[in-house]
């Protein structure tokens, strides 16, 4: 389950592009993550693309150039496609293939010719635009976060605890593929049915308590046979790789129609994710124990593994921002509203994976989990503006002295994460922005 920590993670390797050395860089040649591209407005066919620093690493044109072979051409081939599917399909031996050849092409000490022809492979990311990485046959969003569960709860009710199963099982929906957009995707204000507080009968309006929620999203690599469930111990084994994901929520119109079969309207209208995917590789050095604490259950058998127990966290930096219309026409910025952590997650990846199939589900390469909100336990660690504002009681004021209970028109709100620790590269995922337009009502 745990990936051997090698070459690629050298906190000392460098690349012969000078942006992927630079301070804070999201790309440097320790993380290459994939994600599926073309020159902004060139009606290009989209195709596989690598980031590294501030550029674009063409697959498509690298396998043109003959500087791979093997497996790793196999698999340069298969991740240069417009959708990364046969990609992930190949599996970890090919997926660790073409990430190592990769390193050793755009690492400093590559041969002088292959830097060469692996330069007239670079597109600027300045100059491109981003499609959904993959046919995404089936999302399915989870709520594995206690720190968030516990803070709804005490919304309704100060001595509020989570549903008895919370504990006991990573609770997920089924969710909406036809509105997963990339960064950048801009929605309008979703109506619906609302229930006033005293009300006799619901109305149809415009959501009034727009909301976003930070998470990440977990795509499949390879999948399993229906009836076949995959055992925790192999479960990072299906997993290729995460990048951020916002699920958008109407709260108003969610909170009418939760009972009995949870969300709908209230959460299928707008769901944005961020282009790149970190590979689980690139990730291994940012693994911490999985921890549960003694007075609270301990999971099922078919949830628990020495390996997630050693190494089931992933501790990835999470930031929430906020531009509202006004701060982009005075160019003032966009304003924090809040920082956590993934480590905090009540339940793992892996045993999200896991008991998705233990009653028979077939996961197939491009499907995507949502990780649930991902609030942490401390002020100032909420994933949510619900959380954060406290249903709107306690409104937040943005850098501009704007105040906000939930999202207005206009507002953009910005996903940002990264991975750091001592003796490693800082790693980054890029950004996930979703824009709020007015009603169509």
């Amino acid at each position: 389950m745990r990936i051997t920590l090698n070459h690629t993670h050298d906190v000392h390797a460098r690349s012969w592009v000078a942006s992927a050395n630079e301070a804070g860089s999201d790309f440097p040649v320790q993380n290459l993550p994939h994600a599926v591209f073309r020159r902004a407005g060139s009606g290009e066919p989209f195709r596989g693309g690598v980031a590294i620093g501030d550029q674009v690493l063409d697959l498509a044109a690298l396998v043109a150039r003959q500087q791979l072979d093997g497996l790793a051409l196999d698999a340069a081939r298969a991740a240069a496609l417009p959708a990364l599917n046969d990609f992930f399909a190949l599996g970890g031996a090919a997926w660790q293939a073409l990430r190592h050849a990769l390193f050793d092409l755009l690492k400093n000490d590559a041969p002088v010719a292959s830097v060469q022809a692996v330069r007239d492979c670079l597109v600027p990311q300045a100059e491109v635009e981003y499609a959904v990485p993959a046919r995404i046959g089936d999302y399915t969003d989870f709520y594995t976060s206690i720190d968030h569960a516990l803070n709804i709860s005490r919304l309704m009710n100060p001595d509020g605890d989570v549903t008895p199963n919370f504990r006991w099982i990573p609770t997920a929906y089924h969710g909406r593929v036809s509105t997963i957009g990339v960064s950048g995707q801009r929605f309008h204000r979703p109506m619906g049915q609302t229930m006033a507080p005293g009300a006799k009968a619901p109305t149809y309006q415009a959501c009034a308590r727009l909301d976003y929620e930070l998470e990440l999203g977990v795509w499949i690599g390879t999948g399993n046979a229906q009836g076949e469930p995959i055992p925790l111990d192999s479960a990072g084994e299906h997993i290729f790789g995460i990048c951020l994901l916002n699920d958008w929520s109407a709260r108003d119109i969610q909170f009418w129609e939760m009972a009995p079969l949870g969300p709908f309207l209230g959460k299928n209208f707008a769901t944005t994710i961020s282009p790149w995917i970190v590979t689980m590789e690139a990730l291994a050095p940012y693994r911490k124990a999985w921890t549960r604490p003694a007075n609270e259950p301990q999971p099922l058998d078919y949830l628990e593994h020495a390996g997630n127990r050693e190494s089931g966290a992933l501790d990835i930096r999470l930031e929430v921002w906020l531009e509202s219309e006004k701060a982009r026409q005075d160019k003032t910025g966009p304003s924090r509203l809040s920082s956590t952590s993934f480590k905090h997650q009540y339940w793992s990846v892996a045993q999200m994976v896991t008991h998705h199939t233990m009653g028979g589900c077939s996961l197939n390469p491009g499907d995507l989990l949502g990780s649930g909100t991902i609030s942490g336990p401390g002020p100032g660690e909420a994933g949510a503006m619900i959380e954060l504002t406290r249903a709107a009681q306690s409104p937040v004021t943005l850098a501009n002295g704007e105040r906000r209970g939930f999202l207005e028109d206009g507002d953009a709100v910005l996903l940002r994460g990264w991975c750091e620790k001592p003796e490693h590269a800082r790693i980054g995922f890029g950004e996930s922005r979703g824009t709020v337009l007015a009603a169509r009502g």
